[in-house]
C-alpha cells in the first residue's frame, strides 16, 4: 500500500555537480511517481522473483528549485531513498555528462543497492536492457516497471513496443513543453515526423481534424497513446495532477500507468488515496 511520501525526507547535500533547474510542480511529480513506485513494488512482492525499476530518462539525480537552488532527488534518487522491496534499479541516461554525474551520486549515496547505470544512447537503450533485466522465463518470474520521463517527444513509439515485447509495465507521465510559442501547430508542422514516431503513427489526420487549442491537442495525443497501449494488451489507468508550469501552459496533465502483469486501477486506487488525486482526464 503506498503511504504519503515527503521529499523533505529525502537530504541530498550540493556536491558541486550539476543540478537540472526544476519547476515548483516537478518535486510533487516526483513524489506520485514514488507512490506509483510503491503501490507496484507491493502488489508483485512476494508474487515474483525480483522487482525491478528502470528510469529510461534518468537525467543526473538531482534538481535545484527556486532561487535558493533548493535540491531534492529526480525520480531515480528517490526510488533508490525507498525502503521498496526492489531488487535492481536500472537507471539510463543518453547523455554522458549526465550520466557520468548520476554514477557518481549513486556510488556516494548507494553503494549497498544493486544499480546499473546504461550511458548509451535511446536508439540502443532496448539491446542494452535485454542484457541487464531479467524478463520471466521457465520457473524464473521478473516484474518490472519502466518510468518514461523525458520531458519530451524523445522516446519513439518503436521503443516503448521493444520494451513491451520484454514485459515491462510502464510508468509514463505525458509532460512535454506546450505553450503560445511550442504550441500544437508548431508540433503539427515543425515536430511533425517526431509527433508521428513519438505516437507510433503513420499519419496524424485523426489528431489534426480536432484538434483546436493547445489543451485539445494535448487530450486527443493522450488518448491517442492510450490506444494504442490497450490495443497491445495493456490494462491501462490514466490519472490527472495540477502542473503550474510556464513550458506547459496546462491546467493539469496526465500519468498513464500501462501493465499486463498487474491491476493498473488497483494500483491508482493506492495513489488516489495517498495524493488524493483526480482520475478523469479532463472534462471530454
Amino acid at each position: 500500500m503506498a503511504g504519503i511520501f515527503s521529499l523533505d525526507e529525502f537530504s541530498f547535500q550540493a556536491d558541486g555537480l550539476a543540478a537540472t533547474a526544476a519547476e515548483k510542480w516537478v518535486p510533487q511529480k516526483v513524489s506520485i511517481i514514488s507512490e506509483y513506485l510503491s503501490s507496484f513494488a507491493g502488489h508483485v512482492a512476494g508474487k515474483v522473483d525480483d522487482v525491478i525499476f528502470v528510469d529510461l530518462c534518468a537525467g543526473n539525480g538531482l534538481y535545484s528549485l527556486g532561487a535558493r537552488k533548493e535540491l531534492f532527488p529526480s525520480s531515480a534518487l528517490a526510488a533508490l531513498s525507498l525502503d521498496l522491496p526492489i531488487t535492481k534499479f536500472v537507471l539510463c541516461e543518453s547523455d554522458p555528462e549526465r550520466a557520468s554525474i548520476l554514477k557518481i551520486r549513486v556510488n556516494k549515496n548507494f553503494r549497498n543497492r544493486n544499480v546499473t547505470i546504461l550511458d548509451c544512447p535511446l536508439p540502443a537503450i532496448d539491446e542494452k536492457l535485454r542484457l541487464y533485466v531479467p524478463t520471466s522465463k521457465g520457473r524464473y518470474r521478473a516484474a518490472c516497471l519502466c518510468l518514461i520521463d523525458p520531458f519530451s517527444f524523445e522516446v519513439p513509439f518503436q521503443l516503448v513496443s521493444s520494451l513491451s515485447d520484454m514485459g515491462f509495465s510502464l510508468l509514463i507521465p505525458f509532460t512535454f513543453a506546450i505553450n503560445a510559442q511550442l504550441n500544437f501547430e508548431y508540433y503539427l508542422v515543425e515536430e511533425r515526423e517526431r509527433l508521428k514516431r513519438f505516437l507510433g503513427m503513420t499519419s496524424l489526420e485523426r489528431i489534426e481534424r480536432d484538434v483546436k487549442s493547445n489543451a485539445q491537442f494535448y487530450r486527443l495525443l493522450v488518448r491517442a497513446y492510450e490506444q494504442k497501449l490497450m490495443s497491445m494488451g495493456f490494462n491501462v489507468a490514466t490519472s490527472i495532477h495540477k502542473a503550474n508550469s510556464g513550458l506547459m501552459e496546462l491546467p493539469m496533465y496526465c500519468i498513464g500507468l500501462f501493465s499486463r502483469q498487474v491491476s493498473t486501477k488497483a494500483i491508482q486506487v493506492d495513489v488516489k488515496e495517498a495524493q488524493h488525486t483526480q482520475f478523469e482526464l479532463f472534462e471530454r
